[in-house]
Parts: structure tokens; sequence; C-alpha cells
């Protein structure tokens, strides 16, 4: 059983939950921008959440599939169809040996995740399938997917032979609470933050700009991280920064005053004061922001943030355990 690429997209590669404890070798982490998106996607169709995926960016790829095969989609909204039929988000979906599923425009969001029940057979490098386009290592020959491509799936799925078209299942994984306002945030720009290590060198002027004014994601913004186009902020000390690490949502100060946020592919360590830091339960939103987008920051305490990911952690919790339950039950129901 494979997925073919009919039609190569703009950067459609192979993520994980990322690759960690080689970041002293200068090996980043890597992974899916959108980690909670990606494992929401995987629990839909009864994978293990850290399944190896797809992660696609408009315009994406064209797939075939050579078999059936139960699939979903998840993260960025981007219209997709099979057979030219549209098919939602956060369903599973059976399809049919060479159903072609498309991706017409973007509704919203910026990364999408589409899944195969079964995984992704390719072999592990560092212990992670998360494509690593620096290193050339990882993911598919360590690339983003081409025309022709052909990925094998790990376990064939068998479908009653009564299903001649493909079907998306009923149930939906409700996310909702996610884009939902929690308390004390206002809008869907939101971003809360925790003070990074130099966050006390910035001017009061520039903590008071930084929490007050809006920013926007500018055009030089990728899976490294988001460049925002800000009024420059001023630091009171202006001697290097010793390199040190830094993670996912670090936010760093720019020798020009401009801020730079880091994503998935950013590099291990960084010179740069380290102003602030986006919370863990907030990267799900952050990654499925893009160029043009409005940023606000907003400060927060490690109370907070740590509640935020519990919550978050329960909810994929609860949604898996419903998904395996809704699985088996169709599947017992349409197996006799």
């Amino acid at each position: 059983m494979s997925l073919k690429v009919i039609k190569a997209g703009i950067l459609d590669t192979i993520q994980d939950m990322g690759r960690y404890g080689h970041q002293l070798l200068g090996i980043n982490p890597t992974g899916a921008m959108d980690k909670y998106a990606m494992q929401v996607t995987n629990m839909l169709v009864g994978n293990k959440p850290g399944e190896a995926l797809i992660e696609l960016h408009f315009p994406a790829s064209v797939f075939m599939f050579t078999q059936p095969a139960l699939i979903a989609l998840g993260g960025a909204d981007f219209s997709a169809s099979i057979n030219g039929e549209p098919v939602p988000n956060l369903h599973c979906i059976i399809v049919r040996k060479n159903d072609l599923l498309q991706f017409h425009k973007p509704v919203s969001g910026a990364r999408a995740y589409l899944t195969v029940k079964g995984g992704i057979a390719i072999k592990p490098w560092l212990n992670s399938y998360s494509t690593h386009l620096k290193a050339k290592a990882g993911g598919f020959n360590g690339r983003n997917l081409h025309k022709d491509d052909e990925l094998l799936i790990n376990q064939p799925f068998f479908s009653s032979a009564s299903l001649d078209d493909f079907k998306v299942l009923s149930w939906q994984a409700d996310t909702k609470y996610l884009t939902a306002a929690q308390p004390g945030i206002n809008g869907n720009d939101e971003i809360l933050m925790l003070p990074g290590n130099e966050w006390e060198r910035l001017t009061n002027e520039s903590k008071e700009n930084f929490t007050m004014t809006s920013f926007v994601i500018t055009q030089q913004s990728d899976r490294m991280g988001y460049r925002l186009n800000n009024i420059p902020l001023h630091s009171m000390i202006n001697d290097e920064v010793v390199s040190s690490a830094v993670s996912f949502g670090t936010i760093q100060l720019l020798p020009d005053g401009g801020l730079i946020v880091l994503m998935a592919d950013h590099q291990t360590t960084g010179g740069y004061p380290r102003v602030a830091h986006v919370i863990t339960a907030h990267h799900t939103k952050l990654a499925q922001m893009k160029a043009g987008d409005k940023i606000h920051f907003r400060m927060t305490d490690l109370a907070t943030a740590e509640q935020l990911l519990i919550k978050q952690q329960q909810h994929l919790l609860q949604l898996q355990n419903a998904c395996t339950f809704r699985l088996e039950q169709y599947f017992n129901e349409h197996h006799h």
C-alpha cells in the first residue's frame, strides 16, 4: 500500500514529535510545527499520537492512494477534496484504490496534517522520522516531497467490500476549546508568554511596547522562525549575550531592535537576548499563524502556563480514548 505524490506542493515533509537529545551535536529537534494538531490527526485513525505523518503548506501536494486506506486531515483547513468531492478536517475518511486527494484553497491556519492508518514506513534517523532539511536526513530521503515520490504505508487497511466509494465517517474530533476564548484571552491573536533570561534588560518603554502593541508576522517567516514587524525595542545593556540554548517559542531581540520567534527548525543555540518564551500550550496557536497575521503578546505566570498545558494534555487523552472507542465500534458493526 502506498501514497503517491502526483504533483508536488511548496513544502510538504514527513514529521513527528521531533528528535530530542542531540542538541549538543548541533542537531535541532525539528518535528511538526503544530504538535497538537499532529497528535489529534493521528488519534483519529487510531495511530500512536507521535506517528510519522505529512505536514503540508499551501499550495500542497496532490496525492493518490494505490490501495484502500483510512486517513484523516487536521490542522489548517486547505479545502481538501477526494476525487473532486469536498472532505472535512478532523474526520476519519475511508479512501479507495486510485482515489485522488487535492487541496484547493487556504481557508484558515498555516499548516495542515495528513495521516494514514498504520503510519508511513520509513527508517528513523536518530530515533525520529522528522525531516531535517538542513542536514538532509530523516523523513523521506531527508527532503520535502517531490512529484512521483511513493510513500509506503506500514499496515494495509482492509475495509468491507460493500464500500465502493470513499466515505467520511460521521464523528468529528472536537478541538474547539483551543480557539475558544480562554479566561483573560481577548482575541485569537493573543499569545501568552513568560519572561526570558534577558527580559529585565529591556527598557521600561520597550517592555510596555512589547505587550501593548500588536506585531505583524513578516514574509521572512518559515519553519525556522517568524520575523516580526515591530517598533524597534531597546535593551539597556548592549553587550553580547553568551551563546545559549534556545527552544521552540523563544523570542529573541535582534541587534536592530526587531523580534524573532523561534519555531520547529530553529538552531540549537543563539547569541541574541532571549527576552521571552511563548508558553507551550500556545505553540499550536502560534504554529497556525502565517505572514500577515497579527500577534498580541501578553505576559503570564508559570502557574497559568502549566495549568493551560495540563488542560491541553487532558483534552488529548480524552480525545484519544473517544477516537479508539468510535473506531472499534464502527469496525465491529461493519465487519460481520
